[in-house]
């Protein structure tokens, strides 16, 4: 597997098996340099940088075992913005991986709205190789304003590496999320999610939408409202807070899933001030588990729970705490 990427002036090579005799150019070349994903070397292929024997060859020629596959195709700039200083929380570092505790409030991808100010900015102002990778590295996305745990690769091995160890849902990613209702057990939600047919914004259970599982457990039950830990099977755009609206559950303060403001009865006026100013959903990715790209080590980085949620957590504990002494 190679260490470092290809170009002009450092090709990588490798010698085809004499079992691969017959088989298609593309197929072999994948299995050769796993680092790169299929419509890359396909590129490679098609623009004469990856050549088998010197030669520049089509996608579907066979190859007949022994010869010498060569790429030395630079990696272009794949992500265009620009670096910004804005700090970042790093919970580990080494040369493949950044882990970073991404605050509420701060944009994952630069997009419509919100050209600038956002992560990749201020990855790409910390190390600006990124520019050369897809999306600057980031392999899962967290929303603007949940809380919590990422993971970006820095080598585009690295980056491959954790997009299968995505897609076989190897990565355990363990969630905090304060909901509506005082629930009595945890359980699993497995219902597909797409698009809403009609809000373009907004996710939705459909039957024809792709899988989702989500698992989650109960933390810490309050009178009107339950702690819950959830855990992603699947990685689907707003898979949790989706989910949880599904099961009418929704998560305090979520702007597009969460309905209506709802009160215990009797509630102190510090929880009434707090649910009424919480403007976003109480949702942080706790921890984020996976095997190093390189190492195959495990990884495991837990990111503290902010302070607005840590709040809202210990006055809900307080009014149900004060309930119950006015039942005694």
């Amino acid at each position: 597997m190679p260490s470092v990427p290809p170009s002009p002036d450092n090709p990588l090579q490798a010698i085809v098996p004499d079992n691969a005799a017959g088989r298609r150019f593309d197929a072999v070349l994948a299995e050769l340099f796993p680092d790169f994903s299929r419509s890359r070397l396909a590129a490679w292929i098609k623009s004469g940088d990856a050549r088998l024997d010197g030669r520049e060859v089509r996608p579907r020629d066979p190859v007949r075992g022994g010869e010498t596959v060569t790429l030395n195709a630079a990696l272009e700039v794949q992500t265009h913005s620009e670096p910004e200083d804005i700090a970042l929380d790093v919970l580990y570092e080494d040369e493949h991986v950044f882990v970073i505790n991404k605050p509420a409030g701060l944009v994952v991808h630069p997009g419509a709205g919100n050209p600038a100010g956002t992560l990749v900015n201020a990855l790409l102002h910390r190390d600006p190789s990124l520019n050369t990778l897809p999306r600057a590295g980031i392999v899962h996305r967290l929303d603007k304003d949940t809380s919590g745990v990422m993971v970006v690769a820095r080598t585009l091995p690295a980056h491959t590496a954790l997009i299968e160890q995505l897609s076989s849902r190897e990565v355990h990613r363990q969630y905090l999320a304060v909901v509506v209702g005082a629930l009595v057990s945890g359980g699993t939600a497995d219902a597909p999610i797409d698009r809403h047919p009609r809000d373009r914004i907004r996710m939705a259970v459909r039957e024809d939408g792709r899988d989702a599982v989500t698992h989650y457990r109960l933390r810490e039950r309050f009178r009107a409202h339950t702690l819950l830990e959830c855990r992603l099977e699947t990685g689907r755009t707003h898979q949790i807070r989706v989910h949880m609206a599904h099961l009418k559950h929704p998560i305090i303060g979520d702007p597009l899933y969460g309905g209506p403001l709802k009160l215990p009865r009797g509630a102190t006026a510090e929880l009434i001030e707090t649910l009424r100013g919480f403007r976003r959903q109480a949702l942080h990715a706790e921890t984020l588990e996976f095997a190093h790209p390189v190492t195959g080590e495990p990884v495991r980085c837990t990111a503290p729970v902010p302070q607005d949620l840590q709040h809202l957590v210990r006055v809900l504990r307080e009014d149900s705490a004060a309930a119950a002494e006015r039942e005694r």
